[in-house]
C-alpha cells in the first residue's frame, strides 16, 4: 500500500497516554519528538465534539487543518468561533504572547476547564501536532486530555530527509505521503534527490529530451556490482519525472506542512541520465551511453577508489556544460522558494578528464594544477550560476575539500572530523553521516536476514543518539550548524513497502536527534514506552515498519551455567516464539508467556533463539543466543 492518508490518520491517535493506560499510570506522555520541558499535573481535559474551539488566528486555514484531522480521525465536528474569552470549557488558539516564543516554538497548557495552545506559523502548526498526539486512541465519544504544561522550541531549525527519486521513482501521491508523516514528527526540510546516472527526474522544458530520454532506463530486478549493463535493442521503460505543474503541486502541499523542498541536481558526477540525453556534454562525447540502470559502470578496488566503465562525468572545460546548466538552474530557481539548491558534487569521477589533451590543455593554460582543482573550478563556475539565480549554494563534503573561497554550505556525510574541517573554514554545514546512523538505506542490524541494503549496520539507537554538536567545537563555532538530515538512497528500495521498512522506526528516531535538546532525549523511554504505541498503530493501519527484536543483539554468546529468558514485547500485542534446539522459530513453537530459567549442563551449549510476531502478522528478524557452560572458557 502507500503510505496514503491512512497513515496519518493513523500517527494522529497512536501517542496519549495509550489503550488500556489510565493518566495514573502514565507519568510522561508518549510523546515523539520529546517537548523542551513538560510539566505534569492532575487531572485531564474532557475533549469531544461539543468543546468549542475558539481562536484569535489570523490564518485560517492551519485551524481548518486541525479541525479536519480531529474530524477525520475521531469524527469530531468541533464548532469554531473567533474571539479571545469565551466560556469554558472549550479549546483556546492563540497567537497572543506568540512573539515572546523561540522559533518554531509553542506553548500548551491543559486544565481540567480550558485548553490553550499558544505560537505562530510553524510554532503553532507543532503544536497542534502534539496536542493531537495527546488525544488517546480509544475515546468512546470523549478524549481526556491530561493536564500539563509544555514550553517546546526545536534545537536545530533544519530537520531533515532526503528521499533518492533517481534509482527509483515515486509517485506524486507517494511523495505527500512522505511529506505527511515527515510533518506529524516535526520534520521540515525535504531533500529531493532528483537526478543520478539512474534516472532524471525533472521536467526542464527548455531542454525537454532529459525527461524524453533521461528519465527511463532498461528495467533490472537486481541493483548492484554485477548488474547486466543495457543490451542493444533492449526498451528502456523502467522509470518517470514530475512535470513543472507536479511539483508546484507538491510545494504547495510541503509549505502548508511548513516543509520546505531542497531540490539537488547532481553534477558534475552522477551526470550519466543528463549525457546519455547529450552526448556532448562530456569528454568522451560516446553516444552509445544509457541511463544506468544499476551499478554496474564502476569497478572498485580493495586500496580505494573507482574506475568508471563508462563516462559519467560533465565536461568542465566546456563552456556548452554551463549554457546547459544555467538553463536547468533557471527553471529549477523559479520553481522552487528554498534559498538553497544542492548541486551534488561528490564522487566525480576524473579518470576521463585526466586521459583528455583538451582538458589537460585547459588545465596547463589556467594554471590549474591537477583535477582535484579542476572540479573546484567546476563548483565556483556553478556557484556564481546559482548567484545569478539569487539561490545559495549546498553541496556533499567533496566541495570544501579544495582551496574554494566562494560561499558555499556543505552537507557533511563524514562524520566528525569533515564536520570540524568545515566549520573551522567558516562554512555552515548540515550533518547527515553515514555512519551516525543517518543513512536508513544501510541494514538496522548485522543479521544476513535483513533485506538487501546500501551496506553497514546502523540501527535505530545510532540515529537517536548521534549528537551533532560534537564537543571539540566552541559555542560560537556550532552556531555553524544548521542542523541534521537522513538520507534514503534507493538503489536497494524499489518501492513503498520496502521504504517504510527502511525509514521506520529510524525516522522517528531522527525526529528526536534533530529536534529535542540532549536534556530531553532518554532512550528507555522512546524505546521501552513511546515507540511501541507508534508501531503498534503502523501494525493496526497496514504501514511495513522494522519489527525490533526482543533483544538489543541478532547473535550473540553468553558463558553461563543459567539464564533467565525475561524480554517484553516491542509492539503491544505482538506474540514471542523461541526454540531452544537450534532451530529458527516460528508461531508454532514455545510461546513466551512469562519469565523462563535455562539451565545449561557443564560442558554444553544450548541456543535459545526468539521470534517476535506482532498482530498483522509482521515478523522480526530471529535472534540467537548461545548459552555455553563451558568450564575451559570459564577460567
Amino acid at each position: 500500500m502507500y503510505f496514503s492518508k491512512k497513515i496519518y490518520t493513523c500517527c494522529l491517535v497512536l501517542l496519549g497516554f495509550g489503550a488500556g493506560r489510565s493518566v495514573a499510570q502514565q507519568t510522561t506522555p508518549a510523546l515523539i519528538p520529546m517537548p523542551r520541558s513538560v510539566k505534569m499535573d492532575t487531572g485531564s481535559f474532557l475533549f469531544n465534539a461539543n468543546t468549542l474551539i475558539r481562536t484569535d488566528v489570523p490564518e485560517k486555514r492551519v485551524v481548518e487543518y486541525f479541525t479536519d484531522r480531529l474530524l477525520s480521525t475521531w469524527k469530531f465536528s468541533n464548532k469554531v468561533v473567533t474571539g479571545t474569552t469565551g466560556s469554558q470549557p472549550e479549546l483556546f488558539i492563540t497567537t497572543t504572547g506568540a512573539e515572546q516564543l523561540p522559533a518554531e516554538g509553542y506553548r500548551l497548557s491543559v486544565t481540567p476547564n480550558r485548553i490553550t495552545l499558544t505560537g505562530r506559523n510553524a510554532g503553532l502548526f507543532y503544536g497542534m501536532q502534539t496536542l493531537l498526539q495527546l488525544l488517546p486512541a480509544s475515546t468512546n465519544g470523549t478524549a481526556a486530555v491530561p493536564c500539563l504544561t509544555i514550553e517546546d522550541a526545536p534545537r536545530f531549525g533544519y530537520r531533515g530527509l532526503m528521499l533518492d527519486v533517481s534509482r527509483h521513482f515515486f509517485t506524486v501521491e507517494q511523495i505527500k505521503d512522505l511529506l505527511d508523516l515527515m510533518a506529524y514528527y516535526k520534520l521540515n526540510r525535504f531533500h529531493w534527490h532528483l537526478t543520478d546516472d539512474q534516472g532524471w527526474r525533472l521536467e526542464i522544458k527548455s531542454c525537454p529530451e532529459l525527461t524524453k530520454v533521461g528519465a527511463w532506463r532498461v528495467p533490472r530486478i537486481e541493483f548492484g556490482g554485477n548488474t547486466l549493463p543495457p543490451q542493444p535493442g533492449e526498451a528502456a521503460t523502467d522509470g518517470g519525472f514530475y512535470t513543472q505543474e507536479q511539483v508546484k503541486e507538491i510545494i504547495r502541499y510541503a509549505a502548508e506542512r511548513h516543509i520546505d523542498i531542497l531540490p539537488e541536481i547532481d553534477v558534475p558526477g552522477h551526470s550519466m541520465a543528463a549525457i546519455a540525453t547529450y552526448p556532448e556534454l562530456c569528454v568522451t562525447q560516446n553516444r552509445d551511453i544509457k541511463v544506468n540502470p544499476g551499478s554496474s559502470f564502476a569497478k572498485w578496488f580493495p586500496s580505494g577508489g573507482f574506475e568508471m566503465y563508462v563516462d559519467n562525468s560533465l565536461k568542465p572545460t566546456d563552456e556548452r556544460v554551463y549554457k546547459f546548466l544555467d538553463k536547468v538552474f533557471g527553471e529549477v530557481a523559479a520553481l522552487f522558494p528554498y534559498p538553497y539548491i544542492h548541486v551534488g558534487g561528490d564522487e566525480c569521477y576524473k579518470g576521463f578528464w585526466e586521459k583528455s589533451p583538451v582538458v589537460q590543455r585547459f588545465m596547463k593554460e589556467h594554471r590549474i594544477n591537477d583535477t582535484h582543482e579542476l572540479q573546484t573550478y567546476f563548483i565556483s563556475r556553478v556557484n556564481k550560476i546559482i548567484q545569478s539565480k539569487h539561490k545559495k549554494l549546498i553541496a556533499w563534503d567533496e566541495v570544501a575539500a579544495g582551496n574554494a573561497k566562494d560561499s558555499i554550505t556543505v552537507m557533511n556525510r563524514f562524520g566528525e572530523k569533515g564536520a570540524i574541517e568545515q566549520i573551522r573554514k567558516g562554512l555552515d554545514i548540515v550533518l547527515a553521516p553515514s555512519r551516525n546512523g543517518l543513512y536508513f538505506d544501510y541494514a538496522q542490524s548485522a543479521s544476513d536476514q535483513e533485506p538487501s541494503s546500501h551496506g553497514g549496520n546502523e540501527p535505530v539507537w545510532k540515529a537517536y543518539q548521534y549528537n551533532p554538536e560534537y564537543p571539540a567545537l566552541s559555542g560560537e563555532e556550532r552556531k555553524h550548524i544548521m542542523g541534521v538530515e537522513a538520507c534514503i538512497w534507493t538503489e536497494n528500495i524499489p518501492d513503498v513497502s520496502k521504504l517504510q521498512y527502511m525509514m521506520l522506526p529510524r525516522m522517528l528516531a531522527l525526529a528526536e536527534t534533530g529536534w529535542s535538546d540532549e536534556t530531553a532525549k532518554d532512550y528507555p523511554h522512546f524505546a521501552g514506552t513511546a515507540l511501541p504505541l507508534h508501531l503498534e498503530r503502523f501494525d493496526k493501519a497496514g504501514i511495513n515498519y522494522r519489527v525490533p527484536t526482543v533483544f538489543n543483539y541478532t547473535d550473540t554468546t553468553i558463558i553461563t551455567g543459567t539464564f533467565r529468558f525475561e524480554v517484553q514485547s516491542p509492539v503491544p500485542g505482538a506474540r514471542i516464539f523461541y526454540t531452544l534446539n537450534n532451530r529458527p522459530p516460528g508461531d508454532y513453537d514455545h510461546e513466551y508467556r512469562e519469565p523462563v530459567t535455562i539451565t545449561v549442563p557443564r560442558g554444553k551449549t544450548i541456543t535459545l533463539k526468539t521470534i517476535v510476531i506482532t498482530p498483522a502478522g509482521r515478523r522480526s528478524v530471529i535472534t540467537r543466543t548461545v548459552l555455553d557452560n563451558n568450564d575451559k572458557l570459564k577460567k
